[in-house]
């Protein structure tokens, strides 16, 4: 017997590997999240994360775009180079801004030269080092067969908490993973080892993943449906020698005129991803200086 049913082809759709909310309401709370973070630290009212990464991975594109996002049109703030060629020399700090310009938030987002496949061809282990420990002084240019000592001009012999880097994130370039050289692969291995010892949380910034699925291309919400980039995030972790939970992926902005609410989304949970090691830091180096007060307090 025949009900007269014809069969329907239901599209597969995949499952989240991520669940985000891809709204207005979404974007407005992450903004009020970053716009109202305080550090934990009394001795600190902003908190520094150092961008590191290959020339290209779109360091100086993720500020701006992030500081895009709070003034509520796409700007180039950071000066931004090729993907073979690096338009930041010196280490800059950027403040991002409140919404449409009003107080700044306590985020400061520092860059500085690109890694490169060696010593002398990038940003050096020592001058990460030193810019981590806080003695480069802001504006400070780099060369790579001149490190940064104690004669460089501005030094800062004794920084002080505020002066230091509180997170590392590393950026990368989703559609270079695969093709990174085995000297860029060792230098991220050794940036690792060094930067923890130095007890300093990193991150990684999973950039232009737009370049390697062309339905997140189309729309950013399928981000976390992509076999592609999940795959690529298990690289990249693999690369960085860290859990995946530990990765995020993002989309600056480049040619576009108009901001995506999607696209914002996904920039303000890859801060918010950050500023939750920013806390851990605090947590972690705060505790002493705190009973150190307390014990003064009670002689």
């Amino acid at each position: 017997m025949s009900f007269g049913f014809s069969a329907q082809i239901v599209p597969d759709i995949p499952p989240l590997w991520r669940n985000v909310q891809w709204t207005e309401e979404r974007r407005t709370s992450l903004m009020e999240t970053v716009s109202s973070y305080t550090p934990s630290s009394e001795e600190v009212t902003q908190v520094r994360v150092l961008l590191l990464g290959p020339v290209g991975s779109g360091k100086s594109s993720f500020i701006s775009s992030v500081h895009s996002v709070f003034n509520g049109r796409v700007t180039i703030r950071a000066m931004v180079g090729s993907s073979s060629t690096c338009f930041t020399k010196k280490l800059q700090s950027f403040t991002i801004c409140g919404q449409k310009r009003e107080v700044p938030t306590r985020l400061v987002l520092c860059d500085a030269m690109g890694l490169g496949d060696g010593e002398m061809t990038g940003l050096t282990l020592h001058d990460i080092l030193s810019v981590i420990k806080g003695h480069v002084p802001e504006g400070h240019k780099f060369c790579p067969d001149q490190a940064v000592r104690s004669e460089t001009g501005n030094y800062v012999k004794w920084p002080s908490l505020k002066d230091k880097i509180h997170c590392v994130a590393f950026v990368l370039d989703a559609s270079k993973i695969a093709t990174y050289s085995k000297g860029l692969r060792a230098s991220f291995q050794q940036l690792r080892e060094h930067i923890s010892d130095l007890g300093i949380h990193q991150v990684a910034l999973l950039t232009h993943v737009d370049k390697i699925c062309p339905n997140t291309a189309k729309d950013v919400s399928m981000v976390y449906k992509s076999q592609v980039i999940k795959e690529t995030m298990s690289k990249a972790a693999d690369l960085m020698g860290m859990a995946t939970s530990y990765i995020v992926p993002v989309k600056n902005y480049s040619s576009e005129l108009d901001l995506n609410v999607n696209t914002d989304v996904l920039l303000l949970s890859a801060v918010e991803h950050i500023l939750q090691y920013v806390d851990l830091y605090f947590q972690e180096n705060t505790p002493q200086e705190t009973e150190s007060k307390k014990a003064s307090s009670e002689l």
